[in-house]
C-alpha cells in the first residue's frame, strides 16, 4: 500500500526535530512514498531546501506549518494566562494557501511572539483560503480540551474550525503512539467525527528519521531546555516511535481505519505549489525622464570615465572595456542593479559617509566609473568575468563597506527609499560544530566539565577550516587514545559525532540585506530580529530563508558592512582638514609615497589596516615593500595556504633567488608575483593565453578548481591540454601546468579583493606617517571601548613622541581630543567619556558649562557646573583618575567631596528659586570652598590602580615602566599579539601578576591559573603541577615575572602553558631575528616585538667600548670567538642532573671536572632573596690555556663602617642598561694564606675567550664554592643567585663555580662572561656563601 506523511518536523524545528532534510527525503523516497510534507514548528526555515530536495528525489513536496495558537489573542502577553500555546497543522493547497502560510508565519514572529511565535483565531480565520488544516497532535487545541475532559468545548471548537475552513479543508488527525492518554483522545475524536461527518487522516508526528535517532532527539530536547538526561522531571517525548514509519507499518497501525491512510494520498494530490526560480525581483529604480535604465547607466559611466581617466578616456583599451562590460550587463538584465548600488554610493558621498566596495567588484570598469570601487581594474590586471560571468547567470554581488558609525544611516536611507516592507535583513543558522557538540552532549550527559573540556580541546579550532569528529578520530592519535580509554568518553564522542551539523539556533547576518520590488512577505516569510539586532538596525524584519536560498529565488542582496577603518580615516581626515586645511579622501590619499612604504618596512604598523598583526609585520620588515603591488601580494599571501611562498617571494623580490616559470608564455602573467601563482586572476589569464579559453570559460575553470569538482576538472584538463598544444606547448608541459593548478584551490586568492584592501592599507599608513597626531587620535576614539587596543595605541603614540595625557576637566571632551601645547608637541587627551561611571549626561553638563573658558579653580567649577546633575559618584571617579588635579590633590578633593557638592547644590537651588546665591559678591557673603588638609598622601601605585579600575588601563604611568626596556628586549609576544601565535608555538611573555587561582587536580596535585598583565592587556597562564611545584611560590600579586611556554590557541582566547618562570630581568637581551632558543633547543617561531608599536623606548647610544688589542689568532680546530652582543637567554635549568659532565649547568658555564672529593665540613650562609636569573645561551668558545697560580686564601672583607655596604638581593624587576662603572673600588690586597677547604686542582686549564684578554691589566679568577644543603630547591636558588651577583658587576675578571654534591666536585667556568672584583661584590658573596667559600687567584695568560 501507499501512504504520505503529512505531519513532519525537520531540524529547523530548532532543538526539537532531528531530521536532516536531505536524509529525510531520501528515506521517504526509498520507502516508495509518492509525496512528503514538511510542517516545522512555527517557522518555514526549511521549505525551499525541502522543496528542491523532494523534486530532485522524484517525490512531491507538500509545504506546511505547525502553527502555535495563542491562549487568548496574539497580542496579549500575561505570564499567567498566555505562556502556553496550542498547535494547529496547516498545509498549503495552492499558491493562495502558500501566500497565507507566509503571512501566518510572519505575523506569528513579528506580532504574536511570546515564548512562541503565535497567531490567534481571528487572524487564522482571515487567512484560511487555500489551506488545509487538521485537529493536530496531542498538544493541539481540540485534543488538549479532550484531555482536560472538556468534550463540550472540544465539540464547539471543532465546529468553529469546520465553519472557518469548510468541510473539505479540515480533517480529524489520528496518531498511534505508546501514550496512555492517546487512546481516549482518538476514541473521542472518532465520536466527534461521526457527529460532524468528518474525514480522518493518519499521521505520526515525525521528529526523526530512524528509531535509533530517538535518543539523539531526546538529547536535543535536553540541550534546548538546559536539563540533564538523568533528570526525571525534564521535558521529553512520551514514547520513542516518532520516526518516519514505513507505509506498511502505518497500514498495520490503522488497519481498522483505511480511510485515514487513503486521505493522506488525497491531500497530497490536492497540494500543488511551485517554489522554483521565477526570475529576478529587482526593486523599481526611477530614472530621469527620457532615459531607460540602460541609457541612464551608460550616461553615468561616460561621465565617470572622463572624471576617472581624463585624457586616457579615449584610449582604445579603456573604451573597449567599458563597452564590453555595459553590453554584458544589459544582456544579463542587470542595468537596474548597478543603478541601485550607484545610488547608495551617491547618497553616502553626499552625506560624508565613507564607503568602499570589497571583493571581485573591483574587476569592473563600470563599477569604477560609477565611483563604487576604488581600484582601477586595467592597471591591476583585474578580470570582469571574475565578478560577472555571462556564461553563468547569477545576480552580481557587490559588498559595500561603510564607516561603522554611519552604517545605520545607510540602512535607514534604503528603507526610506524603497519602503520598509521591501527591505529585510537576512537570517543565518548556527549549527553544532564538533567542539560545541562535545560540550553540549557532555553537559546533558552530566559528565564532569573538566573531562568534557579535555576532550573538546583536542579538536582543532582553526577559523575557516572546520573539522569533523570522525576526521579528528582518524587523524589525531591523542584523541583516539582518549576515545579508547573510557567507555563513557567513547559514548560521549560517538553521540556528539552524530549530533554535529544539526541546526542549533537562528541569528541575523552581520551585513546582508535584501531589497525587493514588492513587499518581501509576498515572496518569503519574515522573522523577528534576533540577538539585539532590533536595537542596532533601522531594518526591523529578518527573512526566514538564509542567503543561498534568497539567491536561488532571484532576490537582490546588498551587503552593508561596517568597517571601523573607514571611520578612523574619515575622522582623521576631518581633523587634518580642521588643523591643516588639507582635504583628503579615499580618492586622493597617495599610494605612491616612498616614506609610507619605508614605515611599513620598519614594522611601525600599529593601527594600519590589515598589516598590524605581528606575523604580517614580521614579513613586511623582511620584505621592505617598495610599491603598492608588494602590499597587495602580501595581503593575498598572508593566509594558511600560500604563506609558505612568502620567504621565496621576498628572496626573489630582492634578487636573492632566481625566478623560474613553468613555461616562457607564463612569464608575462606571473612576473608580478615573481613566478608564484598567487591570484585567481592569474590562473584565468594563463588559461586564456596558453589554451585559448574565453574569459567566461576561464572563470568556470577557476570555479571548478576552487570547488574541486572532479568531473569538470577532467573535462577542463582535456580542453586545456588540447588548447595549449595548439599554441606550441608540449603535451607533457601542458599536463604538468594543469596538475600544478589543481593545488591552486589551496592558496588562490581574489586579486580584486587584495588590491582593494591593499590600497586602504597603504592609505592608512600614509595618514599615520604624515599626520600622526590626527590619525592616532581618530584611532583611539574608534577603539575606545577596547581597552587592550587603547593601551597598545597609546604606547605607540608615546613611541612616536606624542604625549597621551589623562582626562582633564578643563581640556577633555567626551572623546579623545588633540591638545595643542605652546612650545611643545601636540598631545592627545583622554576624553571624560573614557571614565567608568561617568555617563554622557554628566559630561554634557560639564562641557556645556565650561564652553570656551576653562574653570579657574574648584570654586569656579562649583559655581558654573550644577554638580547635582553630575552626581557625586561621577565626580568622585573623575577625581580619582586625575581629571581635577589642577584644583588640588586627589586626597584633598576626595575628602572635600561632600562639601563641594553641597555648596554647588545650594547655589543652584537658590538660583532655581530666584534667590541670591551665596557666591554673589553683592550679598556680602562669599563662601569659598577650602579643601581640607590631608596628612596621608596616596601612593603612586594606588593612583595607577584607580586609573586601571576606572579607565581600564594605566594612563599617567604603568607599573612596568621601570622594566619596560628589559621587557621589550626579552619577550617574543605582548598580550595583543598572542592571538596571532600558532597553536603550541613557543613564546616568551612578561608582565605583572594580577590574579592567582590555585587549583587541585583529581589526583590531588596542585596547579594554578595566573593572569599576567603587560602594557597591552592580560595574558592567561596555565601552570601545570610540575611547573607549579617548582615555581608556585614565585607567583605573587604585583610581581613582575617572565614566562616561557607554549600557546594554547584551541580553547577560545589564547593561553600560555607555562614551562619556566623567571623573576630576574637584568640580564635579558633582545631576541634575535632568527628566533629565541627554547628549553628544548628549538627556536621560537615568532620574532621579538622590539621597536614595534612604541613598546620600546627610543634607543640610547651605546657607550663607547674601551680600546682592545686585536685578539690572538685562533688555534686550529677551535671555534670562532663569540660575539659581544649575546643572544636571547633561555630559561633557567631545573634540578641539576646527576651527570653534569659535558653539560652547561648555568648560562655560559661549562663543567671542567667531576671527581670524587672528600666531603666539606664548613658552615654556609643561607641565601638571601629568591630571584631567579634568566639564563643565557652558550655561544661558540675559543679555548686558551692559562696556568693556574698558587691559590691564595681570601681574608674576611670588612666593609667600610660609613656608609655600610650596599647588599642588594636580586630584585624582581630591574631596569636594564649598562651597570655603573665602579672605578673607585679596587680589590683588597690578598695576602698569602692557606685554604684547606679548597682542594688543589690537577692543573686543569681555564677556558678563556681571547676577545676578553686585555694587555696590561691585573686579572683575577674568582671561584665561589657552593656546598649542598638539605633543601635542593634552595641550593638551586643559591647557585643562580651567585651567578647573578657575579655577572652584575662589570669588569674583566673571570669567575667559576665549584659545586659539591654526593661526594663529587664539579668546577663550572664561564669563558664568555666576566665580573669586576670589588669590595661590594665580595661583601654580597660573603653573605650568600660565607667567607671561607670564596677564592680569589691572580690570573696570568700564557
Amino acid at each position: 500500500m501507499s501512504f504520505v506523511h503529512l505531519h513532519v518536523h525537520s531540524e529547523y524545528s530548532l532543538l526539537d526535530g532531528f531530521s536532516n532534510i536531505k536524509k529525510l527525503v531520501a528515506r521517504a523516497a526509498g520507502m516508495g512514498m509518492p509525496a512528503l510534507a514538511l510542517t516545522d514548528h512555527g517557522t518555514m526555515f526549511g521549505v525551499i531546501e525541502f522543496f528542491n530536495a523532494a523534486r530532485e528525489a522524484g517525490i512531491k513536496p507538500v509545504i506546511g506549518l505547525e502553527a502555535y495558537m495563542a491562549a487568548r489573542t496574539m497580542r496579549e502577553r500575561d505570564p499567567q494566562e498566555d505562556k502556553k500555546s496550542t498547535h494547529v497543522l496547516l498545509l498549503a493547497e495552492n499558491e493562495t494557501g502558500y501566500q497565507n502560510l507566509l503571512k501566518i508565519a510572519s505575523a506569528a514572529q513579528l506580532e504574536g511572539f511570546y515564548y512562541y511565535p503565535r497567531i490567534d483565531h481571528e487572524f487564522l480565520a482571515r487567512h484560511t483560503a487555500g489551506l488545509i488544516a487538521t485537529t493536530g497532535c496531542m498538544s493541539a487545541e481540540i485534543p488538549r480540551l479532550i484531555r482536560q475532559d472538556n468534550v463540550d468545548a472540544a465539540r464547539r471548537r471543532l465546529g468553529w474550525y469546520y465553519e472557518v475552513f469548510g468541510r473539505d479543508n479540515f480533517f480529524v488527525e489520528l496518531q498511534q503512539h505508546d501514550i496512555p492518554e492517546l487512546k481516549l483522545v482518538n476514541q473521542t475524536l472518532l465520536e466527534l467525527g461521526r457527529e460532524f461527518s468528518s474525514r480522518y487522516v493518519a499521521t505520526n508526528d515525525v521528529h526523526y528519521i530512524e528509531p535509533s535517532d530517538a535518543r539523539l532527539q531526546d538529547i536535543m530536547l535536553a540541550i534546548q531546555t538546559g536539563a540533564v538526561l538523568s533528570d526525571p522531571n525534564r521535558m521529553r517525548m512520551s514514547s520513542q516511535d516518532y520516526y518516519l514509519r514505513s507505509p506498511e507499518e502505518m497500514g498495520r497501525l490503522f488497519a481498522e481505519l483505511p480511510e485515514a491512510l487513503s486521505n493522506t494520498l488525497l491531500i497530497a494530490e490536492r497540494c500543488d505549489i511551485d517554489l522554483s526560480f521565477k526570475g529576478y525581483h529587482l526593486p523599481q529604480f526611477q530614472v530621469p525622464d527620457g532615459f531607460t535604465a540602460q541609457s541612464y547607466l551608460r550616461t553615468l559611466c561616460e561621465s565617470g570615465l572622463l572624471r576617472r581617466y581624463g585624457v586616457r578616456a579615449a584610449d582604445a583599451d579603456v573604451r573597449q572595456r567599458l563597452d564590453y562590460e555595459l553590453d554584458i550587463i544589459h544582456t544579463m538584465g542587470f542595468d537596474t542593479y548597478f543603478l541601485i548600488v550607484w545610488d547608495l554610493c551617491r547618497y553616502a558621498r553626499e552625506q560624508s559617509i565613507w564607503y568602499n566596495a570589497r571583493g571581485s567588484a573591483a574587476g569592473s570598469i563600470v563599477a569604477y566609473t560609477l565611483d563604487i570601487t576604488l581600484v582601477e581594474p586595467i592597471q591591476h590586471g583585474l578580470i570582469f568575468e571574475r565578478f560577472l560571468n555571462p556564461g553563468r547567470i547569477s545576480m552580481p554581488d557587490i559588498d559595500l563597506d561603510f564607516r561603522d558609525d554611519r552604517r545605520a544611516d545607510m540602512l535607514a536611507y534604503t528603507a526610506r527609499k524603497y519602503g520598509d516592507d521591501k527591505v529585510a535583513q537576512i537570517i543565518t543558522f548556527g549549527t553544532l560544530g564538533a567542539r560545541a557538540a562535545i560540550r553540549d552532549v557532555g553537559r546533558v550527559m552530566d559528565i564532569p566539565l573538566s573531562e568534557v573540556d579535555r576532550v573538546a580541546k583536542l579538536i582543532p579550532n582553526i577559523p575557516g577550516k572546520p573539522v569533523t569528529i570522525p576526521q579528528v578520530l582518524e587523524e589525531q592519535v591523542e584523541f583516539k587514545q582518549l576515545y579508547q580509554s573510557e567507555p563513557y568518553l567513547r559514548e560521549l564522542i560517538d553521540t556528539a559525532a552524530k549530533m554535529e551539523g544539526v541546526v542549533r539556533n537562528a541569528g541575523t547576518h552581520a551585513a546582508g540585506v535584501i531589497i525587493t520590488d514588492r513587499p518581501v512577505i509576498e515572496y518569503l516569510p519574515l522573522h523577528r530580529p534576533t540577538s539585539g539586532a532590533a536595537e542596532e538596525s533601522p531594518v526591523k524584519t529578518v527573512t526566514q530563508f538564509e542567503m543561498n536560498i534568497l539567491d536561488s529565488l532571484g532576490m537582490l542582496k546588498v551587503d552593508f558592512l561596517g568597517l571601523a577603518t573607514l571611520t578612523i580615516m574619515a575622522r582623521a581626515c576631518a581633523l587634518i582638514s580642521q588643523r591643516h586645511g588639507v582635504e583628503l579622501n579615499l580618492d586622493n590619499i597617495p599610494t605612491d609615497d616612498p616614506e609610507t612604504y619605508a614605515l611599513m618596512g620598519r614594522g611601525e604598523t600599529a593601527g594600519v589596516f590589515q598589516v598590524e598583526g605581528s606575523g604580517m609585520r614580521r614579513w613586511l620588515m623582511q620584505m621592505k615593500p617598495q610599491a603598492l603591488e608588494n602590499v597587495i601580494a602580501m595581503v593575498a599571501l598572508f593566509r594558511p595556504g600560500p604563506m609558505e611562498f612568502i620567504p621565496g617571494y621576498i628572496r626573489r623580490m630582492h634578487g636573492e633567488e632566481q625566478v623560474d616559470y613553468k613555461h616562457p608564455l607564463l612569464e608575462s602573467i606571473f612576473k608580478e608575483t615573481y613566478g608564484y601563482p598567487v591570484y585567481q586572476e592569474q590562473l584565468m589569464s594563463a588559461a586564456i593565453q596558453l589554451a585559448g579559453y574565453t574569459p567566461p570559460e576561464a572563470d568556470d575553470l577557476r570555479k571548478a578548481i576552487a570547488k574541486k569538482i572532479k568531473d569538470k576538472l577532467l573535462k577542463h584538463e582535456e580542453k586545456f591540454v588540447a588548447g595549449a598544444v595548439e599554441r606550441g606547448v608540449t603535451p607533457e608541459a601542458a599536463t604538468a601546468i594543469f596538475k600544478d593548478w589543481e593545488e591552486f584551490a589551496r592558496y588562490g586568492f581574489n586579486k580584486s579583493h587584495a588590491a582593494d584592501y591593499g590600497v586602504i592599507a597603504v592609505q592608512t599608513a600614509y595618514l599615520k606617517l604624515h599626520y600622526p597626531v590626527e590619525y592616532m587620535t581618530a584611532l583611539l576614539c574608534v577603539s575606545q571601548s577596547d581597552t587592550d587596543k587603547v593601551a597598545l595605541y597609546a604606547a605607540d603614540c608615546r613611541r612616536m613622541g606624542i604625549p597621551v595625557e589623562p582626562p582633564d576637566i578643563n581640556y577633555s571632551g567626551w572623546d579623545f581630543t588633540i591638545q595643542d601645547q605652546p612650545g611643545s608637541k601636540s598631545a592627545i587627551r583622554f576624553g571624560l567619556g573614557a571614565v567608568k561611571n561617568v555617563g554622557r549626561a554628566p559630561v554634557d553638563v560639564i562641557l556645556q558649562a565650561r564652553g570656551d573658558r576653562p574653570f579657574a579653580d574648584i570654586n569656579d567649577l562649583a559655581r558654573r557646573v550644577d554638580l547635582r546633575a553630575v552626581g557625586k559618584r561621577s565626580l568622585e571617579c573623575l577625581i580619582k583618575v586625575g581629571a581635577l588635579d589642577a584644583f588640588g590633590t586627589r586626597p584633598a578633593l576626595l575628602a572635600g567631596l561632600d562639601l563641594i557638592t553641597s555648596i554647588s547644590g545650594a547655589h543652584f537651588r537658590a538660583a532655581d528659586m530666584g534667590q541670591m546665591s551665596l557666591f554673589g559678591a553683592h550679598t556680602g557673603v562669599n563662601e569659598e570652598i577650602t579643601l581640607p588638609k590631608v596628612a596621608a598622601d596616596i601612593s603612586r601605585r594606588e593612583i595607577l590602580n584607580w586609573e586601571k579600575e576606572l579607565i581600564g588601563l594605566y594612563v599617567s604611568d604603568h607599573p612596568l615602566s621601570p622594566v619596560m626596556e628589559a621587557l621589550t628586549e626579552a619577550v617574543t609576544h605582548f598580550s595583543g599579539q598572542l592571538a596571532e601565535a600558532a597553536h603550541e608555538e613557543k613564546v616568551r611573555v612578561a608582565g605583572l601578576v594580577t590574579r592567582i587561582r590555585p587549583h587541585q587536580t583529581k589526583t590531588g596535585k596542585m596547579m594554578g591559573f595566573v593572569t599576567l598583565e603587560d602594557v597591552q592587556g592580560n595574558i592567561e597562564l596555565v601552570v601545570f603541577p610540575r611547573t607549579w611545584e617548582q615555581h608556585g611560590e614565585v607567583f605573587e600579586i604585583d610581581r613582575v615575572l617572565m614566562i616561557d611556554g607554549k600557546v594554547d590557541a584551541q580553547s577560545g582566547d589564547p593561553k600560555v602553558l607555562v614551562d619556566n618562570v623567571s623573576t630576574e630581568l637584568k640580564r635579558v637581551v633582545a631576541a634575535s631575528s632568527n628566533g629565541v632558543p627554547s628549553p628544548g633547543g628549538e627556536p621560537y617561531a615568532a620574532p621579538r616585538p622590539a621597536a614595534v608599536n612604541g613598546l620600546r623606548p627610543p634607543a640610547k647610544p651605546a657607550p663607547k667600548p674601551p680600546a682592545r688589542p686585536a685578539p690572538p689568532p685562533a688555534r686550529r680546530g677551535s671555534e670562532p670567538p663569540a660575539p659581544d652582543n649575546w643572544g636571547e637567554l633561555p630559561p633557567s635549568p631545573e634540578a641539576f642532573p646527576q651527570d653534569w659532565q659535558a653539560q652547561e649547568v648555568v648560562p655560559g658555564g661549562f663543567v671542567l671536572e667531576g671527581k670524587d672529593l672528600p666531603p666539606l665540613q664548613t658552615a654556609r650562609a643561607e641565601p638571601t632573596g629568591t630571584a631567579i636569573p634568566v639564563e643565557e645561551q652558550p655561544e661558540a668558545q675559543e679555548i686558551l690555556t692559562a696556568e693556574p697560580p698558587q691559590a691564595q686564601p681570601l681574608p674576611a672583607v670588612e666593609p667600610e663602617p660609613t656608609p655600610p655596604p650596599v647588599i642588594n638581593p636580586a630584585p624582581t624587576a630591574v631596569k636594564t642598561g649598562p651597570a655603573p662603572a665602579l672605578q673607585a673600588l679596587e680589590p683588597a690586597p690578598l695576602p698569602p694564606a692557606e685554604n684547606p677547604l679548597v682542594p688543589e686542582r690537577p692543573g686543569l686549564p681555564y677556558i678563556l675567550s681571547p676577545a676578553a684578554v686585555y694587555a696590561g691589566e691585573d686579572l683575577h679568577m674568582l671561584t665561589v664554592v657552593l656546598r649542598p644543603g638539605k633543601d635542593k630547591v634552595r641550593d638551586n636558588l643559591r647557585l643562580r643567585q651567585a651567578y647573578g651577583i657575579l655577572i652584575s658587576y662589570p669588569g674583566h675578571d673571570r669567575f667559576a663555580l665549584q659545586i659539591f654534591e654526593r661526594g663529587r666536585g664539579y668546577r663550572v667556568e664561564f669563558p664568555n662572561f666576566t665580573t669586576g672584583l670589588c669590595p661590594e661584590l665580595l661583601a654580597r658573596l660573603q653573605i650568600l656563601v660565607g667567607t671561607d667559600n670564596i677564592l680569589v687567584e691572580p690570573l696570568t695568560i700564557q
